[in-house]
């Protein structure tokens, strides 16, 4: 083989992947549910340009994304990056066309960004992302329906043991202001989000060396994070610490009227609770802050966070566009689903196959398709005349659950059989009358599977 003609190896680039269908069908359903909780609310789709002006992303986030964001200058020397979230294209969006949509604007957007950060489990430097967002609207009214729509969202994908961990970036900026720190809030928060991940002695250091905090200071952030108990003693441990900061005494009545809210619609404490270390680390939050955790799970971090922003959209428009809203991280769900357990492995999205292995008889499998995908089924007819035991194997390689088997010799008498692919049993059923006897006998084994 020539130099020219030397094949290319068949690789992705590091951080990277390829979904084959065994990993994009669960990775949709979990799309599928997200689209029907938004759109229960209220939320209409929008989509925007994977690429934005350089001058649109950056400084929007943090210094850190500004890092990992992909930055180039394209074919007409325009200084250009990929986008790392959703929120910041979102607000030059809601800038640029809010004279037509109208306030308050209520929007989803599932998308794919991309970060250049070190890839890890369940993060990669390409990922999609599932947001829903309010814009231009003040009220707490909005933060409560985020808090309602995070809490539906997992259920609707399956899960019970969770918990949306609460926290409003007022308390924490009034704190910081009786501390005389206010001028240095961001990179106070900044390390604070770090808890977690680095613990209470390089926080400390990291307040210190960043934001030019003294080591009481610190200490003091430090006690302010690790207030515990349970919602309403925290919020009665808060009082004093907030207490003479309008900006503080704001923010903890807000997280009161949220919870009381939110109980109200049937959220127990165990699903919502106050956690005082949560600061989340992008700068544009400035209200109340949401993230999420998997019981059984902690480890892989939060899988929806989100809050309020309310100056964001500043940098584009004279306008006053408040928002409140959180991102699903559909990736790092995933990759927490497959490790609590295993994930069905289907690569078909029709869960019916129809055997081809009378050639003679094409367009009887055709028209039996037809008749069953008119019914609302997904079907799928193989190519070619096979041995029956050939087609099978394919059929369970896929994950189908129902075959319909006809051979020249069943179809001569007007009937076929339909097998649960599931429990391994078959039944004899009818063609006359559009296949209707078939079309009953699949959505019974479909609606027990």
């Amino acid at each position: 083989m020539s130099e020219k003609t030397k094949l290319i190896q068949p690789r992705t680039l590091k951080g990277f992947r390829d979904y084959l269908p065994a990993a994009m069908m669960p990775r949709e359903r979990l799309i599928d549910a997200a689209k029907r909780v938004y759109r229960s609310y209220g939320f209409a789709p929008i989509d925007t340009p994977a690429l934005e002006y350089a001058e649109v992303l950056t400084g929007k986030g943090s210094d850190e994304t500004d890092r990992q964001m992909y930055r180039f200058f394209d074919h007409g020397n325009r200084d250009v990056g990929l986008r790392f979230d959703l929120t910041v294209p979102l607000a030059r969006f809601a800038a640029q066309h809010v004279g037509t949509l109208g306030t308050p604007f209520k929007r989803y957007h599932i998308a794919t960004v991309w970060r250049g950060e070190n890839a890890q489990r369940g993060r990669y430097r390409e990922f999609m992302q599932c947001d829903f967002d309010t814009i231009g609207a003040k009220s707490l009214v909005s933060d409560i329906e985020t808090a309602l729509v995070i809490h539906d969202l997992m259920r609707a994908i399956g899960f019970e043991g969770f918990q949306i961990r609460l926290n409003n970036r007022k308390v924490l900026s009034g704190v910081l202001e009786k501390l005389d720190l206010a001028d240095k809030s961001t990179e106070v928060l900044r390390a604070l989000d770090k808890l977690a991940k680095i613990g209470r002695e390089k926080v400390a250091e990291e307040m210190i060396a960043a934001a030019g905090a003294t080591a009481e200071q610190a200490e003091q952030v430090l006690k302010l994070a690790e207030v515990s108990g349970s919602n309403a003693e925290i919020l009665k441990q808060l009082e004093p610490l907030v207490a003479g900061s309008e900006k503080g005494e704001e923010g903890l009545s807000q997280l009161r009227d949220l919870l009381d809210a939110t109980g109200a619609a049937g959220v127990t404490d165990a699903r919502l609770a106050i956690d005082v270390s949560i600061a989340r680390g992008l700068d544009y939050y400035t209200g109340t802050i949401f993230e999420t955790f998997l019981d059984d799970l902690p480890g892989i971090g939060s899988v929806c966070s989100g809050g309020r922003y309310d100056n964001l959209a500043s940098l584009y428009t004279k306008e006053q566009l408040p928002g409140v809203g959180a991102s699903l991280g559909l990736d790092r769900l995933l990759a927490a689903m497959e490790e609590l357990g295993p994930v069905e492995t289907v690569s078909t999205p029709a869960p019916v196959f129809i055997p081809y292995f009378d050639a003679k008889s094409l367009n009887t499998y055709l028209k039996l398709a037809a008749q069953l995908r008119a019914a609302g089924l997904g079907v799928e007819l193989y190519p070619e005349p096979k041995k029956l035991g050939q087609q099978l194997k394919y059929a369970d390689r896929r994950g189908f659950k129902v075959a319909v088997i006809a051979g020249d010799r069943e179809l001569a008498e007007g009937k076929c059989q339909v097998k649960n692919l599931m429990a391994g049993e078959a039944t004899d059923e009818s063609l006359a009358d559009g296949a209707a006897a078939v079309i009953t006998r699949i959505e019974k084994i479909l609606a027990s599977s």
